[in-house]
């Protein structure tokens, strides 16, 4: 992994700054406070977004509702850009992140995108859902962090050094082993407990075998004792079946007697409604023979109608005329009042156009009543004439329908008279019905006695059916009583049989349990005995292989950073062990530059050990000190050229605000912070 350019965006204390990192070892340059952690902060943001406990806060910039890191950086010869954002609401979130890879731009969650960088830098999978210890350890790392885990209790720095080193699952598969041996205990007990009824589900299976043999034995013989019962129903069954058609024959010949009896009431009532038909012809026949009737009577009636019929016409039309008349002079006695009416208001003719005097108005209105008079008198005279017709029109109009009704009413006896001879026809008729009925009659009366006698004879069978019932429902009741035996004795054997199965099969997973206890037993002591010993054993020579490395490059680079009046080493827990003249130094009695470079050594071994034990890691190529010659004497100061030359990685960054440093590096990028705002003052080329 090599850095290439990172834009800081209302980070902290920068505004918008863009940083580009060459290769080779490169001085973060600056006054302490002049922005040069806020950068090495921000690469550490871009990489992996916030940290567990880390407040967005803290890379925000006071006072900006947003801030954003982008940074560009090679793995393996691909050009990577990753780009996070920082949004203030309540609190400080990501807002938004991203990764472009050889120009393909894809967007992520936080948590995926850091999968992701992790996927391309090759770091272990269980590294995905820890805090950044790798690459604090391997890359960037605070050198007074690097001294408060020196500070740390043996414990806390073992199992810390462990999760670096990614050897903690040893710890953990022994704390697993440990579970598994305790549940694989706890399931061997469950499983004793069970196999202690095992005996006696064998001597249980023994008796109940024998029950369902004797079961067996007593099922033959109910059955057999069924077949008789059923046999026996069968029998009675059909004995009841033939009386019951007896029955059935006896009812059939009851309802042949109704219905042949509701056959003579019905004659019977047609011969008395035919008698009294007679009667009726009889009676009608005798009045009618007494009417008599002439047909001239009616065509003379005809005539007369005619000639009435023409009379009203006239009557009519004098009647409308009159009207007319009398009409015709109400109109004109309506014009002359209304010229009357006029004429008094009239002043000039409208005709001559001249004045109209008194006298003239006075004559014209004389004229006008006299007229009028005349009318009156005339209509008077229609109106009299009139009453007259109206009477006479209504008198004919009367003589009319009397004439009418009399041609009917005799057009009336000439039909009753004409249907004299057909009612005779039909009373012949109907007394020759009459004497077929009461053959028929006679006939019914003889066939009702015969069906009695019949049903007499089956009367005998109703006492042989009841007999035959309670017989019946004896033998039904036997029969149930068997098969409820049967049905008893088949559902026991079913029972026994399933018990009897249970019971088997039981015994068979039990046999199979004790194989099980048997392996259970087997794998617990192998893995209480055996393989925690062999995992233990492990764990330790992998430890003191890396203890004997780490050592072995902690005494090299402390060697060159200080005088060789120290012997130093790393104890079994990883602790730094310093000796002077075969005395051995507590840490807190060493000066500053002292505690600076057993630090620095640390780290720097550390980072050698780790990319050695992890060596598919993308990061070998980067490492960031940050103010990594704090209390540094001149002397050590100059020693420090040849701890970057020993360092041989492609990227170098060192933090520092020691001048002199200057002198060491390829490259220095000055930093300075104005007004609170921090910038890129110079890049200078060594």
């Amino acid at each position: 992994m090599i850095l290439k350019k990172i834009t800081l965006n209302n980070i902290r204390s920068y505004n918008n700054q863009t940083i580009e990192f060459p290769e080779g070892s490169t001085l973060l340059s600056g006054d302490i406070g002049s922005g040069k952690t806020s950068v090495l902060l921000g690469i550490e943001f871009a990489l992996f977004g916030l940290q567990p406990g880390q407040r967005g806060s803290a890379l925000l910039k006071n006072g900006e509702k947003e801030g954003s890191v982008t940074m560009e950086f090679e793995v393996d010869d691909k050009k990577i850009l990753v780009e996070r954002k920082l949004k203030r609401g309540k609190t400080i979130s990501q807002e938004y992140c991203s990764i472009t890879i050889d120009g393909d731009k894809r967007e992520f969650s936080v948590t995926e995108l850091k999968d992701k960088v992790l996927e391309i830098l090759s770091y272990p999978k269980e590294f995905s859902k820890r805090q950044n210890l790798l690459y604090k350890f391997t890359i960037y790392t605070p050198q007074e962090e690097m001294k408060q885990i020196i500070l740390e209790d043996p414990e806390t720095r073992t199992n810390t050094l462990r999760y670096v080193f990614g050897i903690d699952k040893y710890k953990k598969i022994l704390e697993n082993v440990s579970i598994l041996a305790s549940r694989l205990r706890e399931e061997k007990r469950i499983k004793e407990a069970m196999l202690e009824n095992m005996e006696q589900d064998k001597a249980n299976l023994i008796s109940k075998e024998e029950e369902i043999e004797a079961k067996h034995y007593n099922l033959v013989s109910v059955e057999k004792e069924l077949f008789i019962k059923t046999e026996e129903r069968k029998k009675v069954q059909e004995e009841k079946e033939q009386v019951l058609s007896k029955i059935e024959e006896k009812k059939k010949l009851q309802q042949e007697i109704e219905k042949t009896k509701i056959m003579v009431l019905n004659k019977k009532e047609s011969t008395n409604n035919n008698v009294k038909t007679i009667e009726q012809l009889r009676l009608q026949i005798n009045e009618l023979s007494t009417l008599k009737f002439d047909e001239n009577q009616i065509s003379s009636a005809e005539q007369q109608i005619a000639l009435l019929k023409k009379e009203k016409e006239k009557l009519n039309e004098e009647n409308l005329k009159i009207y007319s008349q009398i009409h015709s002079l109400t109109g004109k006695n309506q014009e002359s009042q209304a010229i009357k009416e006029n004429i008094k208001h009239i002043e000039i003719c409208p005709t001559c156009l001249q004045g109209i005097g008194p006298v003239y108005r006075g004559n014209v209105v004389n004229k006008l009543d006299s007229d009028i008079a005349e009318n009156m008198k005339k209509i008077e005279e229609f109106s009299i004439e009139k009453k007259t017709i109206t009477e006479n029109i209504k008198k004919t109009e009367e003589q009319i329908s009397l004439a009418e009704k009399m041609v009917n009413d005799l057009k009336i006896l000439k039909i009753k008279l004409e249907d004299v001879e057909e009612k005779k026809k039909r009373m012949s008729e109907i007394e020759k019905t009459n004497a077929l009925t009461q053959k028929d009659l006679e006939l019914l009366d003889g066939h009702i006695k015969i069906l009695n006698n019949s049903v007499f004879e089956l009367n005998k069978f109703d006492s042989i059916f009841d007999a035959k019932q309670r017989q019946f429902e004896n033998s039904l009741r036997e029969e149930r009583n068997a098969e409820i035996k049967v049905a008893e004795l088949r559902k026991e054997i079913e029972v026994f049989s399933r018990q009897i199965e249970e019971f088997r099969e039981r015994i068979k997973k039990t046999e199979e349990m004790k194989k099980k206890v048997d392996h259970l037993i087997k794998i617990e002591a192998w893995l209480s005995k055996d393989f925690t010993s062999l995992i233990s054993t492990i764990e330790k020579n992998v430890m003191i292989k890396l203890k004997v490395e780490f050592s072995k490059l902690f005494a090299k680079w402390f060697s060159m950073l200080v005088s060789d009046v120290f012997d130093v080493r790393l104890d079994d827990d990883f602790t730094p062990i310093i000796e002077h003249q075969d005395y051995e130094i507590d840490y807190s009695h060493l000066s500053g530059g002292e505690r600076t470079a057993i630090a620095l050594a640390y780290r720097l071994s550390l980072n050698q050990v780790v990319h050695s034990l992890l060596s598919k890691v993308k990061t070998r190529d980067l490492v960031i000190l940050d103010e990594p010659t704090d209390g540094f004497s001149e002397q050590q100061l100059d020693k420090m050229r040849d701890i970057f030359r020993q360092m041989e990685v492609r990227q170098l960054i060192i933090v520092s605000h020691e001048q002199k440093i200057e002198s060491f590096v390829e490259n220095v990028i000055r930093f300075r912070k104005d007004n609170g705002i921090s910038r890129v003052e110079s890049v200078a080329v060594m």
